[in-house]
């Protein structure tokens, strides 16, 4: 009988490892060491070899030489995965400080044809065309820029999960086949199920309500569909929704709290752990603004603000709408960013023609809800507010709006056995990403991104 050995082994193939032993002295100039990775560019010389070699976060130089190195570098391409023997040369000018001299290098996967893209430049890869770079999805994520999004995805993930956690939210995971919308209207995807019709859920909303009543605090991460037929640079039909909902609020305001610790502690961690993928955005040495401040602003205060500098018939008309064209977003983050050196405003009560049937009608006016959108540096990312939770008040409001009530039953059943006052917010990822890396396009911000033309790969 043999028995697994599952403890952890140190990775010294790892091109981490050898760059933490080279900066605290246990790796030095002349040491041999062993690495793996890709072969990302490879640019030939007389006699010698640049060769760029890249791993899950880095790119590192190798050098290949004529004579010294084992093997033929004619003999490799690009996107072929290697395992270098090689030693460490100490070099000033290298950005960590040494090259890795080839001994030999072994192709450990099959040998690449050339790629349809130039994975390895970075200028070139900025200048191409959106449609040729989601159309060669599956190898241009593999470009480092492309892929440092991604990186920043998951650490706005990692710092939604980790301060959720330890504020006392419990995360769930609900159906992505539903019966019916949360949200009402027709911007949903039908789908056969067995016989029957179902859609593809368009929002998480019945359900983290639902766990008010089970954890208080509750939270979920997941996709989201959306069957709106919009071509902007901020939509895109299936997106990663990070939601929450929290019970016994006092006010809609607890909620905007929450979400500006939130907030500010998101962009503490991508500072601190993801410096690197910052400074493809934002340049050497960028990082997020340090949040310490969120001013709000009702939204007829706003709108008025909007109007105020914007004197004529494009201000007139923005007090008329009951909800924000983008210009008038995307003036409001210039204008808090300006005066008040804050790239956060929370925008409270808006209309109740504009809200959801569960969003909770002021009582000082009810032709306003409390509730709230967070615009970031001049882009919505973030709706919330707080939820009808009397069943006599939610019904009322259903049957004024014309809704089916039979149509949701399981939805009223929580307010029918004792919900307390709750609320909660929706956040966008991809939204998120692309303003905090002021991405022209949204599809930019997601691995494998869905809209009414592309549904590959």
């Amino acid at each position: 009988m043999e028995f697994l050995d599952h403890a952890k082994k140190i990775d010294t193939r790892d091109i981490a490892y050898i760059i933490a032993g080279f900066a605290d002295g246990s790796i030095k100039d002349g040491d041999k060491v062993t690495v793996k990775g890709t072969l990302h560019r490879i640019k030939e010389m007389s006699g010698f070899a640049f060769v760029n070699v890249r791993s899950a976060r880095h790119v590192f130089q190798c050098i290949w030489e004529e004579g010294k190195s084992a093997c033929d570098i004619k003999d490799f391409g690009v996107e072929e995965c290697v395992i270098i023997n090689g030693t460490i040369v100490a070099e000033e000018r290298s950005r960590l400080g040494f090259d890795i001299r080839i001994d030999e290098m072994t192709r450990i996967s099959g040998k690449a044809e050339v790629p349809p893209i130039e994975i390895s430049n970075d200028r070139k890869i900025d200048k191409l065309n959106l449609n040729t770079l989601l159309d060669n999805r599956v190898i241009s994520l593999r470009n480092p820029k492309v892929r440092a999004i991604l990186k920043i995805a998951d650490g706005v993930l990692h710092a939604f999960h980790s301060f959720l956690r330890s504020e006392g939210f419990t995360e769930f995971i609900p159906p992505k086949l539903v019966s019916e919308g949360a949200e009402g209207g027709a911007d949903m995807f039908e789908v056969e199920y067995f016989g029957q019709k179902a859609f593809l859920n368009q929002s998480p909303q019945m359900y983290k309500q639902i766990m008010v009543g089970v954890f208080q605090k509750a939270y979920t991460v997941g996709p989201v569909f959306r069957a709106e037929k919009y071509s902007t640079n901020r939509h895109i039909n299936e997106f990663q929704g990070l939601d929450l909902e929290m019970g016994f609020i006092d006010s809609f305001e607890d909620l905007m709290e929450l979400e500006a610790r939130m907030f500010s502690y998101m962009f503490d961690l991508l500072n601190e752990e993801y410096a690197p993928e910052l400074e493809m955005y934002l340049g050497k040495g960028g990082r997020l603004p340090k949040l310490d401040r969120f001013p709000k602003i009702r939204f007829t205060d706003a709108k008025k603000l909007f109007a105020e500098h914007h004197p004529g018939a494009q201000g007139q008309q923005a007090l008329i709408e009951p909800d924000f064209a983008p210009e008038e977003e995307k003036w409001l983050g210039e204008y808090f960013n300006k005066e008040y050196g804050c790239p956060v405003v929370f925008v409270t009560h808006y209309p109740s023609v504009k809200r959801p049937f569960y969003a909770l009608d002021d009582p000082a006016d009810p032709k306003y809800t409390l509730s709230y959108d967070m615009l970031l540096n001049g882009l919505e990312v973030t709706t919330g507010g707080q939820r009808i939770h009397d069943y006599a008040a939610q019904v009322e409001k259903m049957k004024k709006r014309g809704m089916n009530i039979d149509d949701f039953e399981d939805y009223l059943t929580m307010h029918k056995y004792g919900m307390p006052p709750h609320g909660g917010m929706g956040l966008g990822l991809e939204r998120i990403v692309q303003n905090l890396l002021g991405l022209d396009n949204i599809k930019q911000a997601t691995a494998f991104p869905r809209d009414r033309d592309r549904i590959r790969p």
